[in-house]
């Protein structure tokens, strides 16, 4: 995951802080050379450390810290306060102009995730109540009109095309089109190349000098490291962009281009690709971002994505039917599906407090719950619902149709007896409910879940 080692070198460099019952400027001096050194390795750029490094230091010698009864939480304090003015204070949203349509230009080069990540950004603005529309602007790669329409269609956003029209015009009529057509958000998916050269570059500012979008987004993949800053410089010095989106930032990059791309070209980030799945996108939160880097985790977003994903009505339906002892394999498949549509395990584990930076990529079993899952859709819609039917021969069924052996099954019938054990032993909290606690304790020692 993103920033994971970036995470747990400064977690070893705070630990060893937090064993100084007092700091002087050489403790902190030496903390802060490690500091450096895990920030260069993270790919962040050696101008940015620099600066970084220099405000931090003149920080925490002060007499603020130096006075403190726990000087190192003071220091990570600071620490934490220079990430957030690194990546922005604020978190930079899109400027909606008074009266629409919003035009917003993508551009990047070819690879980026650009045509994806168009769709991506229509089908987070359509969970803003806002109804966009994606221009296909790009007529030169083979194929790039088509997959267009495959994400835009995932997206659930209007394709707009005009065959291997010219990029100027299509734009043009793309808004003409939006405004007849009650559309409030253009999204100008344009090509892009292998290199930037100065026929992509005439080509979006014709686009730009035409259609005054406004907003221009550049999509770079935070996996090319220092690439990316030194592409979104050169994108900026042409076109004045407007933001930054950077994809991958679920994978196993090193964090430098988010750290570095506001620093160096004055335009910060505004949103994150988080995962494959067409609503892995993210508004970036500077502070959130900082919060994670230390260790300290993410709630927020947590709550938001939990928000996003769950349905009032089934949680309370689920509730009703955990305290009348009606819950079933239906009940837990449709709990599994739930949470796979928040992400993946391992980008969910990076935002709890206390679990942020400990738990390593390879001690989550991302394959756990759809394992588990399989084991459930194996069974018939009468296993489902009783499962005391399950013999011994039927587990042989279930297990030889998920793919899995006899011993998961078991395993998932245990567990899911234990459940029904616990819940049993609440019912007679009758209109009170399940008690929070025992609530977290029935889902979080569950096996299908991958931890």
């Amino acid at each position: 995951m993103a920033f994971e080692g970036l995470s747990e070198k400064l977690g070893k460099v705070f630990k060893t802080l937090k064993g100084y019952g007092k700091l002087n400027e050489k403790t902190v001096n030496e903390a802060m050379r490690e500091v450096k050194m895990a920030l260069l390795e993270a790919d962040v750029s050696y101008k940015v450390v620099k600066d970084f490094i220099k405000k931090v230091s003149e920080r925490a010698v002060g007499s603020e810290v130096m006075e403190s009864l726990t000087p190192a939480q003071q220091v990570i304090d600071i620490v934490h306060d220079e990430l957030c003015k690194l990546m922005g204070e604020t978190n930079a949203r899109i400027n909606f102009p008074s009266k629409p349509p919003c035009v917003i230009m993508m551009c990047g080069l070819q690879g980026s995730g650009k045509t994806t990540h168009a769709a991506k950004l229509a089908k987070y603005l359509k969970g803003q109540n806002r109804r966009p529309m994606i221009a296909a602007c790009d007529i030169y790669r083979p194929a790039a009109i088509d997959q267009l329409k495959v994400v835009g269609e995932k997206a659930g956003a209007r394709v707009f095309e005009m065959g291997q029209e010219n990029p100027v015009k299509i734009a043009k009529e793309s808004i003409k089109f939006a405004r007849d057509n009650g559309y409030d958000v253009v999204i100008l998916d344009t090509a892009g190349r292998l290199h930037i050269d100065e026929q992509l570059m005439d080509e979006l500012k014709n686009i730009n000098d035409e259609v005054h979008p406004n907003e221009i987004l550049l999509v770079v993949d935070s996996m090319t490291g220092q690439d990316a800053v030194n592409v979104a410089k050169s994108f900026n010095e042409a076109l004045e962009i407007t933001g930054v989106v950077l994809t991958k930032l679920d994978g196993d990059t090193r964090g430098g281009a988010a750290l570095s791309v506001l620093a160096v070209t004055g335009k910060p980030v505004k949103f994150a690709g988080v995962g494959e799945k067409i609503d892995d996108l993210e508004q970036f939160h500077p502070d959130r971002m900082a919060k994670r880097i230390l260790g300290m985790g993410d709630v927020l977003s947590l709550i938001e994505k939990a928000k996003d994903t769950f349905d009032e009505r089934e949680a309370e339906k689920l509730a009703k039917r955990m305290q009348e002892n009606k819950f079933d394999m239906n009940d837990l498949l449709s709990q599994f599906e739930q949470i796979e549509k928040m992400g993946s395990i391992s980008s969910l584990v990076n935002m709890i407090p206390g679990l942020s930076g400990k738990v390593k990529e390879e001690d989550i079993d991302e394959k756990k719950m759809p394992r588990t899952k399989a084991i459930i859709l194996s069974m018939t819609k009468k296993e489902r619902e009783r499962p005391s039917l399950i013999d011994a021969k039927r587990k042989r069924r279930i297990a030889a149709g998920s793919g899995t052996k006899v011993e998961d099954v078991n395993n998932l019938l245990k567990q899911y007896d234990m459940m029904q054990k616990m819940m049993k032993q609440l019912g007679g909290k009758g209109k009170k409910g399940i008690p929070k606690h025992m609530l977290k304790k029935l889902g979080g020692g569950f096996d299908g879940f991958p931890m």
